[in-house]
């Protein structure tokens, strides 16, 4: 069962510092955190911080336990870490690049459980069809299905998931989601999504982390923390959220926000 808390985490990008003050109260297991914001605000950053790439203060608690007291080879096989890069173009078939993604972080694995798990996430991601196709001849959609296939065939506890669906057309953005959460009630993990679709988000996730310049606006689950006044601050547009008709909020934006009264009202 995995836990997760976030203790005062200060990050700076070089000698600039980027957030400030980070507090996230333990995130329960099963849980599905969309990291919103606007671009440039440190959401990459945040995320590759947790990951172990980047220094920062604070405390970072996997567990209960500090995540960089834990060894290096622990901490590869727990957590999970998808960049928003599409994995490169190479030689290698799909089924080879997730064999080798696998063998590297979770070497306690038999070549039959390996081979059995790669099955699994063919099937469970619809790839099936991949399996024997060179990277530098998959789209770019077709990549980003195989890079989650090689973070989630590991079987970490915690994902850290960098606009996974950036390169997916709807369906495709859709069965990330479903399989991320189905995976996450099987295995009591944890998954944070940064992602600049909203209404994605605000649909889909359990709770959202909203940043604004300089730190954490609002934590909560999505009715809570995307209000009018969170929108407009973190994004600097005028809009309204709305319900659909089985409760779930979304944003209507309408107008962008001028710089300049942004900074009167602040």
């Amino acid at each position: 069962m995995t836990t997760l808390s976030i203790q005062n985490l200060t990050l700076s990008y070089g000698a600039k510092q980027i957030l400030s003050g980070i507090h996230l109260d333990e995130i329960k297991p099963g849980s599905l955190v969309g990291v919103l914001g606007p671009n440039g605000v440190g959401k990459s950053t945040f995320i590759r911080a947790i990951a172990g790439f980047g220094n920062y203060q604070g405390n970072i608690l996997l567990n209960g336990e500090n995540i960089e007291d834990l060894p290096q080879i622990t901490r590869s096989g727990l957590v999970g870490y998808l960049p928003q890069t599409l994995p490169q173009g190479t030689t290698l078939l799909a089924y080879e690049a997730i064999l080798s993604a696998c063998r590297a972080v979770r070497p306690d694995l038999s070549t039959i459980q390996v081979d059995a798990l790669i099955e699994e996430i063919f099937d469970i991601l619809e790839i099936r069809h991949l399996a024997f196709s060179p990277m530098n001849k998959l789209s770019g959609g077709q990549r980003q299905m195989v890079g989650l296939a090689q973070i989630i065939v590991r079987k970490p506890s915690l994902l850290l998931l960098d606009e996974p669906t950036s390169a997916l057309d709807l369906r495709w953005q859709l069965g990330v989601f479903n399989v991320v959460k189905s995976l996450l009630k099987q295995r009591n993990g944890i998954c944070l999504m940064p992602i600049h679709d909203i209404n994605l988000a605000l649909r889909h996730c359990d709770q959202i982390a909203l940043f604004a310049k300089g730190g954490l606006l609002a934590f909560g689950p999505p009715k809570e923390a995307m209000t009018a006044e969170n929108l407009r601050l973190a994004y600097r547009v005028e809009g309204r959220v709305e319900y659909c008709s089985k409760g779930n909020p979304f944003v209507l934006a309408e107008t962008p926000l001028p710089f300049e009264k942004m900074e009167q009202s602040a």
